[in-house]
Order: C-alpha cells, then sequence, then structure tokens
C-alpha cells in the first residue's frame, strides 16, 4: 500500500470509533502533559533560581593589586582591563580606580579633619550592570558627564554627607573642587566598598586630579560553566610581567549551590519523564490490544477480501502511531499552557526546553509504534474463519 493508503485505513479505526479514540488520546495526552508540565515548571523554577543566584555574584570575579616580594602594595598596569576583557569567556569587565589624596566634604566648613573616611573611586560607565549596582535616584555616569565634574554616592556615602537625593543644586567638595551629585546608589552587595565611595568619571579624574590611570580593583563576570577557568588565568592576563602580584578572589560559594542544584533536577526531569512515557505507552497498548479483540470480524472479513497479514500488520501498526501522534501534540499543547499559567502564578519566567516537546513527541511516536506492534502482530495472525467465527 502506497504511504497515504497506510495513514488512511491506519485512521479508520479512529474515525469509526470516536469517542474511544478520543478517550485513549486523551490518556496520552494527559501523561504526556504531565511530562511536559513536569519539566517546564522544574526548568521554569530553576531559571527562576539561577536568575537568584545570578545576583549572589556566582560568575562575579574581582582583580585588584597584591604585594610584591618585598612586601610593597603592587599596583595593576593600566592595560589590565582592556586585556581581562579580550579572555573569550569573560562576558563583562569593568574598573575602579582610586584617586589618591582627594578628600570629600558637604562643604569648605567641615573641618579638614573630618573625612568621613570616604574614598574617591574613578569609575568606567560599564561598572553598575558588572557589579549589580542600582540607583536609589538620579542617574549614572556616562559618556559626558564622566568629562565634567559630576559625582554618584554610595548608599554609606550620602548618609554620611546628608545627601537624600540627587540634584543639580546638590554639590560637594572632592579634593577642593565643586563636583555636583548625579545619582546615588542602592546599597552594593557584590562590591561593598562602593557604598563608602563617591564615584567621578575617568576622565575627569585624569584631568583633575592626576590619576594615572591604573585600576585598582578590575570586576569580571564570565560565562557559569567557565568560571574557574578564567580565574586560572586572570592575574597572568591582568599583569603578564608579575602575576604573583594580583590578588584573585576566589569563585562564589554560590556557584557551587547552582551546580549541585542543576545536577539534582537533570535527575529528577528524567526520573519523572520516564515515568510519565511509560504511562503513556501501557495506554496506548491497552487500547490497541482492546481494539482488536473489538474488531476481530472486521479482521476475518478483510482478510477473506485478500488482505494479506502483511496489511493487515501494517493497519493496526498505522492506526497506533496515530492515536499516538493525536495524544502526544495534544499533551504537548495542554503541558505548554499548564507550565505557563503556573509560572505566571509564581512570577517565574516560563520556560519550556525545546528537547522537552521534541522529545516527548517523538518519544510518544515510538512508544505508539512499540505498543503497538503486538496488538498488531496478533491482528496478523487471526485466520479468516478464527476471525470471522468469534462472536
Amino acid at each position: 500500500m502506497a504511504p497515504r493508503d497506510v495513514v488512511r485505513v491506519g485512521a479508520v479505526g479512529l474515525r469509526t470509533r470516536p469517542a474511544r479514540a478520543l478517550l485513549s488520546a486523551l490518556g496520552i495526552a494527559i501523561g504526556i502533559a504531565a511530562m511536559v508540565a513536569v519539566v517546564g515548571i522544574s526548568s521554569s523554577s530553576r531559571e527562576q533560581l539561577d536568575r537568584q543566584l545570578a545576583a549572589l555574584g556566582t560568575n562575579l570575579l574581582t582583580v585588584s593589586p597584591g604585594q610584591t616580594i618585598e612586601g610593597e602594595n603592587a599596583e595593576l598596569p593600566a592595560e589590565a582591563e582592556a586585556m581581562i576583557g579580550r579572555i573569550g569567556p569573560v562576558t563583562a569587565v569593568s574598573a575602579t580606580g582610586r584617586v589618591g589624596g582627594a578628600k570629600v566634604y558637604r562643604s569648605d566648613r567641615i573641618p579638614k579633619v573630618e573625612t568621613n573616611g570616604l574614598t574617591v573611586l574613578a569609575a568606567r560607565t560599564s561598572l553598575p550592570p558588572t557589579v549589580g549596582a542600582t540607583l536609589r535616584g538620579g542617574a549614572w555616569l556616562n559618556g559626558i558627564t564622566g568629562r565634567y565634574p559630576a559625582a554618584v554616592l554610595g548608599s554609606a556615602a550620602a548618609e554620611r554627607l546628608g545627601i537624600g537625593r540627587a540634584s543639580p543644586q546638590v554639590e560637594i567638595l572632592v579634593g577642593g573642587e565643586q563636583f555636583t551629585v548625579i545619582g546615588v546608589l542602592d546599597p552594593v552587595a557584590l562590591a561593598p566598598e562602593l557604598d563608602t565611595a563617591v564615584l567621578i568619571g575617568w576622565e575627569i579624574a585624569t584631568d583633575a586630579f592626576r590619576f594615572d590611570g591604573r585600576p585598582t580593583t578590575v570586576y569580571t563576570r564570565s560565562r557559569d560553566s567557565q568560571v574557574e577557568a578564567v580565574r586560572a588565568v586572570l592575574a597572568a592576563t591582568a599583569n603578564p610581567r608579575a602575576p604573583g602580584d594580583v590578588s584573585v578572589s576566589r569563585p562564589s560559594d554560590a556557584l557551587a549551590a547552582r551546580q549541585a542544584a542543576d545536577a539534582t533536577l537533570n535527575g529528577l526531569l528524567l526520573g519523572l519523564g520516564a515515568v510519565a512515557l511509560l504511562v503513556g505507552g501501557v495506554g496506548v497498548a491497552n487500547t490497541m490490544v482492546i481494539s482488536v479483540l473489538e474488531r476481530r470480524a472486521e479482521i476475518g472479513l478483510r482478510r477473506s477480501l485478500g488482505a494479506t497479514r502483511g496489511q493487515i500488520r501494517v493497519q493496526f501498526l498505522a492506526e497506533s502511531l496515530l492515536l499516538s501522534a493525536l495524544g502526544g501534540v495534544g499533551g504537548v499543547l495542554l503541558g505548554i499552557a499548564v507550565t505557563s499559567g503556573y509560572a505566571a502564578y509564581q512570577s517565574w519566567p516560563a520556560v519550556v526546553p525545546a528537547w522537552a516537546t521534541a522529545g516527548a513527541l517523538a518519544a510518544t511516536v515510538l512508544i505508539g509504534g512499540v505498543a503497538g506492534l503486538y496488538p498488531a502482530i496478533r491482528a496478523a495472525r487471526l485466520s479468516p474463519t478464527e476471525a470471522l467465527a468469534a462472536p
């Protein structure tokens, strides 16, 4: 028979018994939907967990000067930030540089000894997204304001200076120069040293305070799977002449927790998916066996009219595959709907992996073929006289 004839004959049983076919497909769909929903909800939960752990700095590494062999404070080269940015797995890099000798005061009436322990840092415009910093108010430095006397205050620095919000009318003294406060940061959990800092543009720091352009801290973000590899080359990349003079932070403990959670959830997904597919396969096999028993007279009539054993076998196998495919498609759509609804209820990102939907459809057809093989062979073995004599 031609492929189109095989599909048409296989669909006969579904068309003549629509209620039974619908209920059978529904049973398969529920099993597949359960698998897709379990995978989707677990993946959505994992994505939410990954985002929360990423906020804890799982892929954040910092590079800073260490000490020389003689015990003196080392310095990073001015090119350290640019060289680190060339490392393949590094996705973001930024830096700050300490502006030496610059003191910060609310006004010129404050006694010189009351420095409040504040530091002045030259900052790159890419700093906030790299360290996860957010603004309480105002704006961050950009390519224009970074060239002029404008400053962004850390949360503790703003509190100590008595400044509640940024405004063009709010000015402070930085190294004896008037600077306008254009922004105030929220507390930065991943870089607490910024909380007590006054951040100014790299260009104005160089022009007004003779800042030498050497970074004192370089912040890097890397792909999670490559954090350890990046850490291993950071020192040599930042200062090729003296890698021993470079201090590199170790990865966050949250990265290990994230990897352990991913491994556990992957095992859970595979186990639950296998159980759901097994249930669907049993449903298909049960449906097809009952179909053969109910249609013995039909099988006998077709054999009497000249249908071969192979044609009978193909007919029931095609019916099993069509029934499985119908249930699989419905199950995938239902599973996606359940995942999306639950994720929206939990305020999670809705994630249904492509491998889950494709795997569910492929596994459904495979299981349908395997489950329908025995009933198809059994139907083909019935002799015409035996089948017609059946009640």
